[in-house]
């Protein structure tokens, strides 16, 4: 990947670990013109609770050329073993911390908005680890060296993201596509933007499946049950959501973190050039930029 790709190190090294043996190009994994069907065998060492990375089968890398962040995935990358001590985590500044809370929260997000039905056992896995996340990202950032709530958090974004979660379920994913094209472009961290995307996402299809919002705003956010309007439950669980990001000083729209309007269409088109994205509902290039202008 010497052409100028961006990613975590333990991203990094599932694209070496998958590359070593292979005569193209890494990048056509990510572009998916290859299967990533082995790879090297890989250890990690846990700094940052964020992206599950340590124990999912996926890797996301940048490439500068284009402005394109991608993923490929193959259970020959889940690694053979990680370290995770939240002692390592105790020195992340406050916004880092915030960022990878927003991470593991969106993981989860996106396998709890599914139109399955019949998937309340894991619903309910998901609805704890999500008030896990929601209940300790707060204390990590005002306890900084409390290795309990460090703890809550790392073991929390490992099972967000190790598909023990997918069981039974479709997740949507469409929101993680929308932020890939922001943060291919701009500066930003990828929790960051997706506290962006993910209420602009939902405000645009929480119709399609209204209990499943009312679920959330009542299950994780504790919005009154007593309230006979699903418009105004799924409306308040999204406004909880957006102040839980602005508790951790985290942006809610794009014009927050200076990022211009001048370049939603683009980021659109490049969202779906393959295609619809998303199974909540389907997403096509009128769709995320109609998203995008949301967050604006």
């Amino acid at each position: 990947m010497s052409y100028g790709d961006i990613a975590s190190t333990i991203d990094t090294a599932k694209g070496i670990a998958v590359g070593a043996n292979y005569d193209g190009d890494v990048w056509d994994f990510y572009e998916r013109k290859a299967g990533p069907d082995e790879a090297l065998p890989i250890g990690v060492v846990l700094t940052i609770p964020a992206a599950g990375s340590e124990s999912s089968m996926g890797s996301v890398i940048t490439k500068e050329e284009g402005l394109l962040k991608r993923s490929c995935g193959n259970v020959s990358m889940i690694p053979k073993f990680a370290i995770m001590n939240p002692e390592f985590t105790f020195s992340l500044p406050n916004y880092q911390t915030a960022c990878g809370a927003s991470d593991i929260l969106a993981h989860l997000m996106e396998r709890y908005f599914t139109q399955v039905e019949h998937v309340d056992f894991t619903d309910r896995l998901i609805e704890a680890t999500m008030k896990t996340v929601i209940d300790y990202a707060p204390l990590a950032i005002k306890e900084p060296e409390n290795y309990d709530v460090r703890a809550e958090i790392m073991w929390a974004g490992t099972i967000a993201h190790n598909s023990l979660l997918n069981t039974g379920r479709l997740g949507d994913w469409g929101s993680h596509q929308i932020e890939h094209e922001i943060s291919a472009i701009y500066d930003i961290a990828h929790g960051a933007g997706l506290s962006i995307v993910f209420p602009a996402w939902m405000k645009y299809v929480c119709h399609e499946n209204m209990d499943r919002f009312v679920q959330f705003a009542v299950r994780v956010f504790g919005v009154s049950m007593t309230l006979t309007d699903k418009e105004l439950v799924v409306k308040q669980g999204i406004q909880k959501l957006e102040e839980f990001y602005y508790s951790l000083g985290l942006p809610v729209y794009l014009r927050e973190v200076d990022i211009p309007d001048d370049r939603l269409k683009e980021m659109a088109e490049k969202c779906c050039r393959k295609g619809p994205q998303g199974n909540f509902k389907k997403l096509y290039e009128n769709d995320v930029f109609e998203i995008l202008k949301l967050a604006r």
